[in-house]
């Protein structure tokens, strides 16, 4: 046994030192060579060699003829090797060296797909996963990041991809919002999925998760006792989706259901100290910490009214 496991250890380290030898670049080698190899690996879809060239006519040329043209290039091999953190450092380098090159509004859209697809991992492609209920982070750094360039290149022949990649990230934050709202309406956290309903509606106009966000606002002002403010928002979501999932016969039916009554100890921690807790955080790490935040602020928010009919 000692000896397969010797044999497989040998054989690893051959790959590995040919695969490192594989990408030693020549030093004798032009810069026109050296951009011309870059090409054909390139064509090849050999991109962890076209990295290495690039990298290396960079270096050794950095005002050499083809050194901007490299460090555009350099963008989208590290895309396509799928090295997101590679591409962001070299696209920020690139904006940084050269902000007024004529191709520079390609390397704010390469920033954005690259956190557009982040978000989208390998099981998120291939597996029928729900997205919104993913810790949005990368969602919303793709947004931004596109948002950057759409403010600073209007004109750009990347704006109308950047804009409806946009659109695609606003709503799956939108619906985000709602599925933290559902939970903490679950946890019977009506003040904090309040102020989530009425996040959306403020933030997300034009999104479909705004319908949400008002039947989220009238279940949570009916529970807790502002009834006035119940009965207007329920008339601008029958005025505007009066098609909505919680409209039966033109009466309002909430959507989204208690827990059982818990100890003031599983109320205040979000359901996060009961050992028969049934109902999980959409996300267990950052949106978790996120949620604990909100929900603090949320208290604090309390009216006195309210505090003093408990």
């Amino acid at each position: 046994m000692r000896v397969k496991h010797l044999f497989f250890l040998v054989c690893f380290s051959l790959l590995t030192a040919c695969s490192s030898k594989k990408n030693v670049v020549d030093e004798d080698l032009t810069e026109h060579q050296l951009y011309e190899q870059a090409q054909r690996s390139l064509d090849k879809r050999n991109y962890s060699t076209a990295i290495s060239k690039l990298r290396a006519l960079e270096s050794r040329f950095p005002f050499g003829r083809y050194a901007e043209q490299a460090q555009l290039e350099l963008i989208y091999a590290n895309y396509q090797f799928r090295d997101y953190d590679a591409l962001e450092a070299a696209a920020d380098r690139f904006v940084r060296l050269h902000p007024q090159h004529p191709n520079v509004d390609y390397a704010y859209y390469m920033k954005g797909l690259a956190a557009f697809d982040q978000d989208r991992s390998f099981l998120a492609r291939y597996l029928p996963l729900d997205m919104t209920q993913r810790d949005p982070g990368a969602t919303r750094d793709s947004y931004n990041e596109f948002s950057k360039l759409l403010n600073r290149f209007p004109e750009s022949r990347y704006a109308p991809d950047a804009k409806q990649r946009m659109i695609y990230a606003r709503n799956l934050l939108a619906d985000y919002e709602v599925h933290v709202a559902s939970y903490y309406i679950k946890r019977q956290a009506h003040v904090a999925a309040l102020n989530r309903g009425r996040y959306i509606v403020e933030n997300f106009q034009g999104s479909p998760a705004v319908a949400d966000g008002l039947a989220i606002m009238v279940q949570s002002y009916q529970t807790l006792g502002f009834d006035d403010l119940a009965d207007k928002s329920l008339a601008v979501l029958m005025l505007n989706h009066p098609e909505h999932s919680s409209l039966v016969t033109g009466e309002f039916v909430p959507q989204f259901k208690e827990t059982a009554s818990k100890s003031w100890l599983s109320q205040a921690s979000l359901g996060l100290l009961d050992k028969n807790r049934n109902a999980e955080p959409p996300q267990a790490s950052q949106a978790n910490k996120e949620m604990q935040r909100q929900f603090k602020d949320a208290q604090e928010s309390i009216p006195k009214e309210i505090k003093a009919n408990k």
